[in-house]
């Protein structure tokens, strides 16, 4: 069968990759390519955002694909446009079966059927996508045999769902190939446009914590999974052997909770003499002083840490299962190491008011992380969040598109969707406009460096977060 795999088109002007500037590959989609083509099929991938492709592009790029499948991978945020693209191609190709997947079709499996994909993949999508195309390849879209697949959302005849049983969690992610990058334009994935070739790698999936607003839990499940040291450091390998990248960007949510994989993988990489650096995300109470030292004098660049609020009663009413003082302490570490951490908090939890959010704003102040994030909470569907702020009417924009942590599109029960948005400006403004973090930058000299580089982005991409007026009565 010839498959071929795609992001939804047009989607590079949206806030969620102009505000970023990153340009990242789509590793999901990349998984299902390789075991796609280990059971023998034809693959292509179209990386939309990358390359910057509009919809009179993509569908031209499609049709002369001429592939017997079409599979389509959305998130919140790129959800209309990826149903505006599907809706399109069924007008212009009726026959050619859609399948969608991802974190927001995966829970909003009757919005996307309503728009036009044939079937929807619920969760970790390699084996069911690989079980589809070998259904369609011999049945056609014959909804008895559809109904034997594991992990699908589909329409029966008279136009009732059907959503099938859930398929297992992948155990051994040894036994998946590696993503197929060799259908990437690896060129193009560098470090906000320079010339830093960076690679992304998946150790691990799954995270049993919860967080009441993140959908990684329900994505992958709540069951942390680890890829072995050598399975990562082979693939690693790989990676520097024949796209020459030394910069490694660990996509897990939590790598460090895996403390024998870290301290098995670093011992991969000096026992094959791989020079190359990382970047991954931790937890406050994941870490030691001794564990992150080992981290920095081990290829370990930038840690990333989720501290959410100053406040001990949301960080439990979240489910974050962190202290403020673990928080303090590890940050403390950071400066005596001289290392370097990036600290993300998030505004607008709907039972805090606006004094706690400047708490929450100075307090990321007081912890000084060489960059901090600041976004909007977001009620993705799939998370506890989701359901909670539907029950209690504090969303007030429905558009997905806006759903990119950097705009507001609910209210709080003490402040309003516009001082929201209004926080976040204040936000950026109150810890980057510092003459104390300006001169910290200069002493550090990471005007010349890979710092420098993401300093200067970050300033630039807040650009227009900063232009925007403060009018807190709004």
């Amino acid at each position: 069968m010839r498959v071929l795999l795609t992001l939804p088109p047009d989607i590079h002007h949206l806030e969620i990759y102009r505000v970023t500037g990153m340009k990242a590959p789509p590793l999901g989609l990349a998984y299902i390519a390789s075991v796609l083509e280990e059971a023998g099929h034809k693959v292509g991938i179209i990386d939309t955002p990358t390359l910057e492709i509009d919809q009179k592009t993509w569908l031209s790029e499609v049709r002369s694909w001429n592939p017997d499948v079409v599979g389509v991978s959305i998130i919140t945020p790129t959800a209309p446009r990826g149903y505006r693209a599907i809706r399109e191609l069924k007008r212009l190709e009726p026959d050619i079966p859609i399948i969608v997947g991802g974190p927001h079709p995966t829970f909003m499996y009757e919005e996307a059927l309503d728009s036009g994909a044939d079937v929807v993949v619920l969760g970790e999508g390699e084996y069911t996508m690989r079980e589809l195309v070998e259904v369609i390849e011999r049945h056609g879209l014959n909804h008895k045999r559809l109904r034997d697949v594991r992990g699908v959302a589909f329409r029966d005849r008279d136009g009732r769902i059907v959503v099938t049983p859930p398929r297992p969690p992948i155990e051994n992610l040894d036994k998946l190939p590696f993503p197929a990058r060799h259908l990437l334009p690896m060129d193009r994935y560098t470090l906000f446009g320079k010339p830093i070739k960076v690679a992304h790698v998946m150790a691990s999936r799954g995270c049993p914590y919860g967080c009441i607003y993140c959908i990684t839990s329900y994505f992958w499940g709540r069951r942390i999974r680890f890829r072995s040291a050598k399975s990562v450091a082979d693939e690693v390998e790989e990676i520097v052997d024949r796209y020459r990248a030394r910069y490694i960007v660990f996509t897990d949510d939590e790598l460090t909770v895996g403390r024998k994989f870290v301290y098995d993988f670093v011992n991969e990489m000096r026992s094959r003499g791989l020079d190359i650096v990382f970047a991954c995300g931790s937890r406050v109470d994941h870490v030691t002083k001794d564990y992150m030292k080992f981290l920095y004098d081990n290829g370990c660049v930038a840690l990333y840490f989720g501290v959410e609020s100053a406040s001990q009663e949301t960080l439990d009413r979240i489910g974050k299962r962190i202290t403020i003082e673990q928080v303090r302490r590890v940050f403390r570490w950071k400066k005596e190491l001289g290392g370097f951490a990036t600290a993300s908090f998030i505004l607008g939890f709907p039972w805090e008011t606006l004094e706690d959010m400047k708490r929450t704003v100075e307090f990321a102040i007081e912890l000084d992380p060489d960059y901090a994030q600041f976004t909007v909470l977001t009620p993705y569907p799939g998370t506890p969040f989701f359901e909670y702020a539907k029950k209690h009417g504090l969303v007030e924009d429905w558009n997905w598109e806006h759903y990119t942590t950097v705009r507001a599109v609910i209210r709080g029960f003490n402040f309003t969707r516009q001082q929201l948005q209004k926080m976040l400006t204040y936000a950026y403004r109150r810890f980057y406009l510092r003459a104390g973090f300006i001169l910290k930058e200069l002493r550090a000299g990471r005007l010349k460096d890979l710092a420098g580089t993401l300093l200067r982005e970050v300033l630039a991409v807040i650009k227009e977060v900063l232009a925007r007026p403060l009018r807190w009565g709004v």
